[in-house]
C-alpha cells in the first residue's frame, strides 16, 4: 500500500528488436490532419491552425489486443494514425530541432464514439466522452527511429474485416511530425514518455463486435485488433 490506495502500474509499450518497454506519459493526439479527412468530416480542407486533445495511457490496447463495444454509444469508429513516440521533450521546441526528441513511430487507433463527439461538438463541450474511454487507443510496438529514420512519405491503412476501408499516404499530413511537436510544446510541457497520434486519412467508418481491424504502415509496423 501507498497511502490510500494501490501503487499503479506503469503502463508500457513494447519496443521491437528489444526485451525493453517504452513507458508511456501521456497520449495527446491531432484533429483533423488529412484534408481528405477534414472534408468528409464536414469542414474546411485548409490548413488552419493544428489542435489537440487527448486520452489517457490507460487506453492503450497492445497489438493483437481486444476492443470491448464501449457502452454509451451506437456509433464507434476506427481511425488509422501514426503515433510518434518522445525520448525527450521541453517547452517551445523548435521546429527544425523536433526530431532530435523523437525516440520512435507505432500504428495506432483512435478509436472514436462517434455520436458521443457529435453531441459535444453540438453542445460545445469537451470531446473526452467520445475519445477517452476505456480501450480506445490501440497501438502497436514502437519501431525505434534508429533502425527506420524518421518516416516521411508511406502508405497508412486499414483493413476491417479483410477489406480496405482506410488508404491514404504520410505524405498527405497537413502538419508534419516536426511542426506537431514544435507546436503542441507550445502549450504543453512535452516529456520523455509521451506519444502523439497524428491525425487520420480518409475512409472513418463504424466497427461491430466481431470484427477485426488490421492496420499497417509502411516502413513502421502494423497493428491488429479484434472488436469484441
Amino acid at each position: 500500500m501507498v497511502g490510500a490506495i494501490h501503487s499503479l502500474q506503469q503502463v508500457s509499450l513494447p519496443i521491437v528488436g528489444t526485451p525493453d518497454l517504452f513507458p508511456v506519459h501521456r497520449i495527446y493526439c491531432v484533429g483533423r490532419n488529412y484534408a481528405a479527412h477534414a472534408v468528409e468530416m464536414g469542414h474546411d480542407p485548409d490548413r488552419e491552425a493544428p489542435f489537440f486533445f487527448q486520452k489517457n495511457p490507460d487506453n492503450l490496447v497492445s497489438d493483437g489486443g481486444e476492443f470491448p463495444y464501449p457502452a454509451l454509444s451506437n456509433d464507434v469508429q476506427h481511425e488509422i494514425e501514426l503515433v510518434v513516440a518522445l525520448q525527450s521533450g521541453g517547452f517551445e521546441i523548435a521546429t527544425d530541432a523536433a526530431l532530435d526528441h523523437v525516440f520512435g513511430y507505432a500504428v495506432g487507433l483512435d478509436m472514436t464514439r462517434r455520436d458521443l463527439q457529435g453531441e459535444m461538438k453540438r453542445q460545445g463541450r469537451p470531446w473526452e466522452v467520445g475519445k477517452a474511454f476505456e480501450h480506445s487507443a490501440p497501438c502497436s510496438a514502437i519501431t525505434p527511429a534508429s533502425s527506420i529514420g524518421h518516416p516521411q512519405d508511406g502508405t497508412i491503412s486499414l483493413q476491417r474485416n479483410g477489406a480496405l476501408c482506410q488508404s491514404g499516404d504520410l505524405a498527405q499530413m497537413i502538419w508534419k511530425v516536426p511542426e506537431i511537436i514544435s507546436e503542441l510544446s507550445r502549450y504543453f510541457l512535452l516529456t520523455p514518455g509521451d506519444l502523439i497520434f497524428t491525425g487520420t486519412p480518409a475512409g472513418v467508418g463504424p466497427v461491430l463486435s466481431g470484427d477485426t481491424l488490421d492496420g499497417v504502415i509502411d516502413g513502421v509496423g502494423s497493428l491488429s485488433v479484434t472488436v469484441v
